[in-house]
């Protein structure tokens, strides 16, 4: 179940990723196959019903909306039969237009439904169209099976009825009028068909949107078996000549066609069903919240490994490695260099700004003064305050400096005192 799963979450990513593509390929592929199965049953006007012809409306119709496939199998059945008979071409393009104005009017996206039901028909397999709407579309998809039914009847009836409508040509309009309305009112199998596929959709939509465990099983499983014994007691009242066992194998078949679709449309799981209860200003509400069935699809790397280029990866894998080692083993090198350098210039800086500032201390023996606060330092070790201005004077040429102090202490000695009154000293310098 699993891998079923992980293959559905694929599909959906591959479905989504190229959509663009798929689209226009989906649309030729179906407008091609429809046109094809006309040809070959009703193809009666030999210069359409060619290959060439049908490629080209298929090619057509793949750029174009999905409707205007179902109006190019229109025009190209009402030309083969207008070359069989110009009365059956115009009872059929009446037909088409009642049915075309109920289509467009209640289900006009059901287009793939129009086109599918005349050709599952052909192939005795069309079960699977009413069980499969019933669970994805509306009831008003009735419509669009019913107008499918009533195409492939009214064409199968004109295929049937060629040799007899060719001996009426000497009777007249008239009578090919009649005898078509006559073989189309009267064909029960098609209003038996009718009436157990509408009855199909609907009891298998109202099944499905029950609040209950397993509802679109259940549905299934009505619906199929309600279509078969529609069709049974149509057989038995109006002798419509339904094969019963043909009837059904194709039940039973399409029973499994639409459980790959509940697959991939409707997959919960219902054993983590919850039930919610809250209110608001106006309403209570109860929930029921039913768990979808999802799982991750797993990152899957392939990696070659055979022979000569195995080797050769694992080489290149190796010069790699070496590369990615020396590259590190360099920026770690850089890195310490940087390191030395930097603390290298720390210290440099460190040990000039401590030189520079040693330089300043020491720089002469002379006499410091400031306004305020300044040290000085004596050859003698003596230290000398200066608490007040001092002024210093000069005569230039005698080598003689004269500094008056106001209030100088010395701390030479501790207990010596320092002249409260002004004090000249006079200091020989040498004249270098």
């Amino acid at each position: 179940m699993t891998q079923l799963l992980v293959i559905r979450e694929q599909l959906k990513k591959i479905c989504g990723k190229y959509e663009v593509y798929l689209v226009p390929v989906g649309k030729f592929l179906t407008a091609l196959i429809t046109f094809l199965f006309i040809n070959g049953n009703i193809g009666y006007m030999e210069k359409v019903a060619k290959f060439p012809i049908a490629l080209i409306l298929a090619l057509l119709c793949s750029f174009l909306p999905l409707n205007f496939i179902i109006i190019c199998s229109a025009f190209l059945s009402l030309v083969h039969v207008y070359a069989l008979s110009m009365e059956c071409a115009l009872i059929l393009g009446i037909i088409y237009l009642l049915m075309f104005l109920l289509y467009f009017r209640f289900s006009p996206k059901d287009t793939f439904v129009v086109i599918l039901t005349p050709i599952c028909c052909m192939l005795q397999i069309p079960y699977a169209i009413p069980l499969s709407l019933g669970l994805v579309g509306t009831p008003a998809s009735v419509v669009s099976v019913s107008c499918g039914v009533v195409v492939y009847h009214i064409l199968r009836y004109i295929k049937e009825s060629a040799n007899a409508l060719s001996a009426l040509d000497a009777d007249g309009m008239m009578a090919k009028f009649k005898y078509l309305i006559d073989g189309i009112v009267g064909n029960k199998e098609m209003f038996v068909m009718v009436i157990a596929f509408a009855v199909t959709v609907i009891l298998v939509y109202i099944i499905r949107r029950m609040n209950i465990d397993y509802a679109w099983t259940i549905a299934i499983i009505v619906g199929g078996l309600a279509d078969i014994l529609i069709l049974l007691i149509g057989d038995l009242m109006y002798t419509t000549n339904i094969p019963i066992i043909g009837v059904i194998l194709g039940s039973v078949l399409a029973f499994g066609v639409v459980k790959v679709l509940q697959f991939f449309v409707f997959n919960v799981d219902y054993a983590r069903t919850e039930r919610v209860q809250f209110e608001d200003d106006e309403y209570y509400y109860f929930v029921k919240a039913v768990p979808k069935i999802t799982i991750s699809t797993p990152e899957v790397k392939v990696k070659k490994v055979s022979g000569k280029s195995a080797e050769k990866e694992e080489t290149s894998e190796r010069s790699r490695e070496r590369v990615t080692r020396t590259v590190h083993e360099q920026a770690s090198g850089n890195q310490q260099r940087s390191v030395g350098a930097t603390g290298a210039t720390r210290t440099a800086g460190s040990s000039a700004a401590a030189g520079r500032t040693t330089a300043t201390r020491t720089a002469g023996t002379g006499v410091s003064t400031g306004s305020a606060g300044v040290t000085r330092t004596a050859g003698s070790g003596t230290a000398r305050t200066a608490t007040s201005s001092a002024a210093r004077t000069g005569t230039p040429g005698t080598g003689t400096r004269t500094v008056t102090n106001a209030g100088l202490k010395t701390g030479a000695t501790p207990a010596s005192k320092a002249p409260t009154e002004g004090i000249r000293r006079t200091y020989h310098l040498d004249d270098k």
